[in-house]
């Protein structure tokens, strides 16, 4: 059995203004109905695939669970990392964790923001790796590259590249377009995808070898974990100890025993909007949402709110993205400075550098609607069976109109339900708790009024998603 590794603590901002810090792209509908996280796990799911090993962060922990339940998956593990320390920290936690029931066990680490369009050729390739796994030695996956990509790191093989495993010779880092061209041509470079397939105690030989002060802090750092509601929080105090470094700088470079298993499959990082376009373009246009191409081309047009609609007139080669906060105009071709508009707009404090204008929480999400001076109204939802914390406010008094479903709306000492087109008042400081009994998504327009409207000017009671 192979027991898969999902990374998905990650924050992009090259697919900004759809993926951000708060919701970043792996847990985005970018290419159909599931998010790229659930596409991966389902890649990985079924024989010879044992339940996955999720490692995320602290804010998207509630996300993972969300997304996996409405694929009918439990996970093995999930991991939380206290912070964001790159691959390697994060994949020793995962690999010490599998080490402790099996040292031989076999992993398949992954990103999960990654894609592959056919699971069944991407699983026969993984199987061409599993004898050199379990012999001992490394397996990485290359990706048979199809252009002179210079986003990508390459690795270059000891011999031509067949159909199953060939020695690895070098990692290479992201070339210049002539190195890149070089590369296409000579056929023993291959696209670094990120992806390795060892046994638990192999890597860990190697990690002890490189890199034993960052293994020593990870397996600290694992053994003062303590279970949270069904995550296993890793202790901050040695994880804040191991250095932020990625997984083929900290042991793959190094490693003694390495093997390529190349990949022809259609396979992209979704790296920016470009790559996105290639891979829903027809015709050379991509559209998605309310969107209308008129006489355009090369052209990527994507309209993320259904109340907005997004015409493109005479366009060439641009990418246009509207949010319900932000729009993003640009040439396809300088869709990686997408990175350098973000930094931009947090050097200016602009929320929309970093906050999705819907906001995920454990019990469902909330989006504003509209805002002013001393009110906001926002459009909430809850999940069914789920319930919000027992809380008040300091600065505002609410107005709740269900629209959808039914709320158990408790106020002070008194509990009652409220059904569609009802409406309550909780006043300023009062205790109150919304709760969905039923077994649909409950729908709720909130008006607040008051001085203060901030996030932060909750106090809570009682939580049973035991938040501070």
């Amino acid at each position: 059995m192979i027991t898969p590794v999902l990374l998905c603590g990650g924050s992009g901002t090259r697919l900004w203004p759809l993926s951000r810090k708060s919701f970043p792209k792996q847990f985005a509908a970018l290419l159909g109905p599931e998010s790229l996280f659930q596409a991966s796990a389902r890649r990985l799911a079924g024989a010879p695939f044992g339940p996955p090993v999720v490692v995320t962060a602290d804010a998207f922990r509630f996300v993972v669970r969300e997304q996996l339940a409405a694929l009918g998956a439990e996970p093995r593990s999930l991991l939380v990392e206290p912070e964001g320390r790159d691959t390697a920290p994060a994949v020793l936690a995962a690999t010490l964790l599998m080490a402790g029931h099996d040292p031989g066990a076999l992993l398949l680490v992954a990103p999960s923001d990654h894609v592959i369009p056919d699971a069944s050729a991407f699983r026969a390739a993984v199987a061409l790796g599993v004898a050199e796994a379990e012999a001992g030695r490394i397996v990485t996956f290359g990706i048979r590259p199809d252009r002179p990509e210079t986003g990508y790191g390459y690795l270059e093989l000891a011999e031509p590249p067949g159909d199953g495993p060939v020695p690895l010779r070098a990692f290479k880092e992201k070339p210049d377009a002539a190195t890149a061209a070089a590369f296409l041509l000579d056929g023993r470079h291959l696209w670094n995808a990120g992806l390795f397939l060892f046994r638990a105690d192999a890597l860990l030989a190697e990690a002890r070898r490189q890199a034993p002060a960052l293994l020593d802090a990870v397996e600290r750092a694992l053994a003062g974990a303590r279970r949270d509601l069904g995550f296993c929080r890793l202790d901050p105090a040695p994880w804040a100890e191991a250095p932020a470094i990625s997984l083929d700088y900290a042991v793959m470079e190094g490693a003694r025993a390495l093997s390529v298993v190349p990949y022809a499959g259609r396979w992209s990082d979704l790296g920016d909007w470009a790559a996105v376009w290639r891979e829903t373009q027809g015709d050379g246009l991509a559209t998605a949402g309310d969107a209308v191409a008129i006489d355009c081309e090369g052209t990527l047009l994507r309209a993320e709110s259904p109340r907005q609609r997004v015409v493109g007139i005479g366009l060439t080669d641009i990418v246009a993205v509207a949010m319900p906060d932000a729009v993003l105009v640009a040439h396809k071709d300088r869709a990686q400075d997408v990175k350098a508009a973000v930094a931009r707009l947090k050097a200016e404090g602009a929320p929309q550098a970093e906050s999705f204008p819907r906001d995920h929480r454990p019990w469902g999400w909330f989006e504003s609607l509209a805002a002013g001076d001393r009110f906001q109204v926002k459009r909430i939802v809850v999940h069914p069976g789920a319930a919000l914390s027992l809380q008040s406010h300091h600065h505002r008094a609410e107005h709740w109109v269900v629209v959808q479903g039914t709320a158990k709306v408790t106020i002070g000492e008194e509990a009652r339900l409220v059904t569609e087109n009802q409406s309550v008042y909780i006043p300023l400081g009062e205790r109150h708790r919304l709760e969905n009994p039923g077994k649909l998504p409950m729908v709720l327009i909130e008006v607040q009024t008051g001085a203060y409207l901030g996030e932060d000017d909750i106090v809570r009671y009682e939580d049973v998603y035991a938040r501070s």
